[in-house]
């Protein structure tokens, strides 16, 4: 333990000393050209021993690069010039619909809604929207919940959830994918964050979204509930809002038992920077925990581990750590250290995504693998792509060792090789390989190319949302217990969970897989956070938002809590559509399969968040109608 916690020492000042000199992203030329130039040889065996007692990528922060408290960026529209003569004096609230997303300095010009009313199963979560304003700047604004009480029955206070909704700086799609220059794209301010403040000052001549969710108890009786929402400030009256929750009579599974499949791609590193903590470290993990339980509690059900340098070439802010080092002896003998793979994997079991463990990349963006060779003290890279010989050499040794790693851990049957978007002779190359030589292994993808119909055997498929596929295709996958998911990403305009997206796509994300007969969703970033992602979501290659849907601090989002919404709605058809196929049910089952239908679409169309409100009703009035088992 006393050398384990001395070279976690020495690789933590290494760490810290590269990173001072080449400032705030460790790149891999850098570290290398730094070691090569220490000419003093103990200096140059000390860096060695530092860095690859932990990973060739790792990096660690003497701070947080981002505060837990923060000041929003100025409103760069020319809504600031919004005419607020008419906003009588004093603070101002309402429910508003969760459906539109209000901008910071438009005066509100509606008749406020003192009462709302929202259904719901049990164990379901569901949410509300409070909007607050003012002329003039008013300190202290809170907003808290009520008990629950029905005629016969009280639910206590704490189920519900009061969150001021931050506004973070978005662009626009444009192009989609590519390049952009912030000057090239119309900025505003997204409302998105749910920030946890217990109070929060107001601006004058500006909005405040407040975000409620309430999670309907497991072991509620069903009923109507009453409670009120209570908005306060310093200086003002307290207004009350009525707030009535319907209990439907069914009871939604635990996330773990969801069948809908839930795939986003999560990036620890960028916890390590944005948190200030060394990567791997203990620290690290405690700091992760909460946001990964975020994600286990949507139902998550793939971990994403990398296999060898970042997958993805720094397509992310901050670049993936290694979770396995590769060693190469003065005798040509390899070794693969899974400590770190080891311990992220059953960290993110132990929270409930036990599904799949899809492993990145055996062809990743820049076909670059690299390992330590012992015998020449340094770090290599090696161009390795497939279908040469060098790809064969570097990755047969490593598929068949991992397996009896595998093995041996009891994780080979739930474990893919998976790749990102590449091409057919790349496919080709790498599937190949996989076969030869370690054929116990699955096999995931994102697919563009439609290498599913080459390949009708992979384990885990991705369907690129806006390419064809075959609905034939599909029903053949799932008759065989295969899973076939659709991805969005930077070139989908709809529907995306981009910061500007409207709220209900986010919802509309699980409608859309039920309506096409997907089996879920794959979206590549979960928290790959930007420089400054409580603040500013845009990113150099990307629409804003692309990379991340919550925030640091263990803060949610509006996308989040719809996403999440959507997902729930997707375990409900599946129950309610069985009760109703074994209650013989036809006139309603045609009813339910209609109202999706009109949601088979990946293309923004007249009427779709309507279409979509309409099918939620009708799932909730069929549920009040059936017995579910």
């Amino acid at each position: 333990m006393i050398y384990q916690y001395f070279t976690q020492s020495i690789a933590y000042v290494c760490t810290l000393l590269i990173h001072k000199k080449f400032g705030k992203l460790v790149r891999q030329k850098q570290l290398n050209l730094f070691f090569m130039r220490s000419k003093n040889r103990l200096w140059r065996h000390f860096l060695f021993f530092g860095l690859i007692s932990t990973t060739s990528l790792s990096y660690a922060q003497v701070r947080p690069t981002v505060p837990e408290r923060f000041q929003e960026l100025p409103d760069p529209t020319v809504d600031t010039l919004s005419d607020w003569s008419a906003i009588e004096k004093g603070l101002h609230s309402s429910f508003v619909t969760i459906d539109k997303r209000f901008p910071k300095s438009v005066a509100p010009n509606f008749r406020p809604q003192a009462t709302q009313s929202v259904s719901g199963w049990k164990g379901e979560r569901v949410s509300v929207q409070v909007l607050l304003w003012t002329s003039s700047p008013i300190q202290g604004a809170q907003v808290a919940v009520t008990s629950f009480k029905s005629k016969d029955a009280t639910l206590p206070k704490s189920i519900a959830s009061t969150h001021f909704v931050r506004y973070v700086m978005t662009d626009e799609f444009g192009p989609g994918c590519g390049y952009r220059k912030p000057q090239d794209f119309a900025a505003s301010l997204a409302p998105d964050m749910l920030d946890n403040l217990s109070s929060f000052d107001l601006e004058g001549k500006k909005v405040r979204p407040v975000w409620v969710t309430i999670d309907i108890p497991r072991t509620a009786k069903a009923g109507v509930y009453k409670a009120d929402v209570e908005v306060s400030a310093k200086g003002e009256t307290m207004q009350k809002l009525n707030l009535e929750v319907e209990v439907i009579g069914q009871s939604l599974p635990a996330p773990q038992a969801w069948s809908f499949h839930l795939d986003q791609w999560q990036h620890p590193s960028a916890v390590a920077r944005v948190l200030g903590v060394p990567v791997w470290s203990k620290a690290h993990f405690d700091a992760m925990q909460p946001t990964m339980k975020m994600l286990a509690d949507a139902g998550q059900k793939v971990i994403t581990a990398t296999l060898n340098k970042d997958p993805w070439n720094v397509q992310t802010y901050d670049p993936y750590a290694d979770m396995i080092t590769w060693k190469k002896d003065a005798n040509g003998k390899w070794s693969y250290d899974y400590t770190v793979f080891d311990k992220w994997v059953q960290f993110m079991m132990d929270l409930g995504i036990t599904k799949m463990i899809n492993c990145y990349s055996i062809v990743p963006w820049n076909n670059e693998i690299h390992y330590t060779d012992a015998g020449q003290s340094k770090v290599i890279n090696v161009v390795a792509k497939p279908g040469t010989p060098i790809f064969e050499e570097l990755w047969t040794p490593f598929l068949k060792d991992f397996v009896n790693h595998l093995k041996q851990k009891g994780w080979l049957e739930r474990t893919n090789i998976a790749v990102d978007e590449r091409s057919r002779e790349e496919m080709d190359g790498a599937l190949a390989l996989i076969q030869r030589v370690a054929p116990e292994l699955g096999v995931s993808y994102a697919d563009n190319q439609k290498t599913y119909q080459r390949y009708p055997n992979s384990d885990d498929i991705s369907i690129a949302a806006n390419h064809p596929f075959s609905q034939e295709d599909l029903v053949d996958r799932k008759a065989r217990g295969l899973n076939t998911s659709f991805y969005i990403c930077c070139s989908d305009g709809f529907p995306n969970q981009f910061t500007f997206s409207d709220p209900a796509e986010s919802t509309y994300l699980a409608w859309y897989a039920e309506a096409a007969n997907f089996d879920g969703l794959l979206r590549w970033a979960y928290n790959s956070w930007v420089e400054n992602p409580v603040q500013d979501s845009r990113f150099r290659t990307w629409p804003a938002g692309d990379t991340y849907i919550v925030y640091p601090h263990d803060r949610s989002s509006i996308r989040y809590e719809r996403m999440l919404e959507g997902i729930q709605d997707y375990e409900k058809v599946q129950l309610v559509k069985k009760a109703l196929l074994k209650k013989g049910d036809a006139d309603n089952l045609a009813k339910l399969n209609e109202a999706i239908s009109k949601l088979n679409t990946a293309e923004r169309k007249a009427g779709w968040n309507e279409n979509l409100n309409e099918a939620k009703k009708l799932l909730n009035d069929l549920s009040r109608q059936l017995v579910l088992k």
